[in-house]
């Protein structure tokens, strides 16, 4: 089926998931904080005995748990390359349970489910998650002297870092203003990381993370290690933020990136804020290259309005870089439902169909 002729079949297919808007309250996805404090008792939830002097328990949440819950739903359809070219719906569930024990600090666990299937080039919208009911990510965050410390499994190496982007990426590919290997840096398994904020807007923060399973160790020369830094002001109207990253992985030579993402905002809601990345990786004496632009306009009738452009990926030095872009409005329905139609555009090595793809996301949080 043909792009604009499945896109027929999208607004039926809303139509199906628009019953859902009448029971969500708030809207976030694939963030969990800050949490809602849930207060009414349910025994499938019950726990956190002993976070709180008094260790009786009455069968709800201790006084210290909190949890959000957020749902995202996709339809669209891509024209292409994909293997069908068919209408697809895709869906994410996630549960966020907090709890802290001073006040000061929080323990996060991170617990998703979804459309059995996975993100792949022809696809950005699959949620990647898969549709057992899974802990996606456990996270303990503490101060430790002046500094934000946060500890974890399944936790990024950027979590401790602050970044300078302000655009709402509305695929994959424009994540952390196209920093994604560096700013936005994901994790190996297990991982530490911290920051120190200055009064003057000033921030370091530095990571560490490493493959901790019992086959190749924390910290060994047979696992995938990761090493961060990151500098970053922040001011009213604009900030910037460069860091570096070192990949040690024993199959392959050592990865070295650097990573410059900016924002700025102009006085008025008639101009755009602006947002820009560039990321350089060099592995073996091969050096690639990928950059950003994106801009955002925050008052266009009831929602904000978002359009980006960047390289699809990293090209090496001489290579032909390929582009994406992407267009998408944002607007809350209401309180607990926001809906975000967009088209974005990739461009395919020569012989190869560019993709055409145009979706609308549901986003609920609750």
């Amino acid at each position: 089926m043909k792009l604009f002729k499945s896109l027929l079949v999208a607004p039926a297919t809303l139509g199906l998931l628009a019953p859902l808007s009448a029971t969500a309250n708030e809207i976030t996805v694939n963030d969990f904080s800050p949490f809602e404090e849930i207060s009414n008792i349910s025994p499938l939830l019950a726990g956190g005995e002993g976070l709180v002097d008094d260790h009786s328990h009455d069968g709800g949440f201790s006084e210290t748990t909190s949890a959000s819950f957020s749902i995202d739903a996709v339809v669209g359809a891509i024209d292409g390359d994909t293997s069908t070219e068919a209408t697809v719906v895709e869906y994410q569930y996630n549960i966020g349970l907090s709890t802290s024990f001073t006040g000061e600090d929080s323990l996060d666990v991170a617990i998703d489910s979804g459309s059995d299937s996975a993100a792949t080039a022809d696809n950005p919208f699959a949620f990647d998650t898969g549709a057992s009911l899974k802990v996606d990510g456990v996270t303990y965050s503490f101060p430790l002297g002046g500094i934000s410390m946060v500890v974890g499994f399944d936790t990024d190496i950027s979590a401790s870092f602050t970044g300078a982007c302000s655009y709402s990426a509305f695929t994959d590919y424009m994540d952390d203003c196209g920093t994604g290997n560096t700013i936005g840096k994901g994790g190996n398994g297990a991982t530490a990381t911290g920051s120190y904020a200055f009064d003057s807007g000033f921030s370091l923060a530095a990571g560490v993370s490493g493959q901790a399973d019992s086959t190749n160790g924390l910290m060994s020369k047979e696992g995938t290690d990761s090493y961060g830094i990151e500098a970053a002001y922040t001011a009213d109207s604009w900030g910037v933020a460069v860091a570096y990253i070192s990949d040690d992985n024993a199959a392959t030579a050592e990865t070295s990136s650097w990573g410059v993402n900016g924002t700025y905002t102009f006085d008025g809601a008639s101009l755009p804020s602006i947002s820009v990345g560039y990321e350089t990786q060099e592995t073996s004496g091969t050096e690639s290259n990928g950059y950003f632009v994106g801009l955002t306009w925050p008052e266009v009738g009831p929602g904000s309005l978002s359009v980006g452009a960047a390289t699809a990926g990293n090209f090496a030095d001489g290579a032909t870089e390929l582009m994406t872009y992407e267009a998408s409005y944002s607007y809350p329905v209401n309180d607990g439902l926001t809906v975000t139609p967009g088209v974005f555009i990739e461009e395919k090595a020569a012989g190869t169909d560019d993709l055409t793809g145009i979706f609308v996301k549901s986003s609920f949080s609750f």
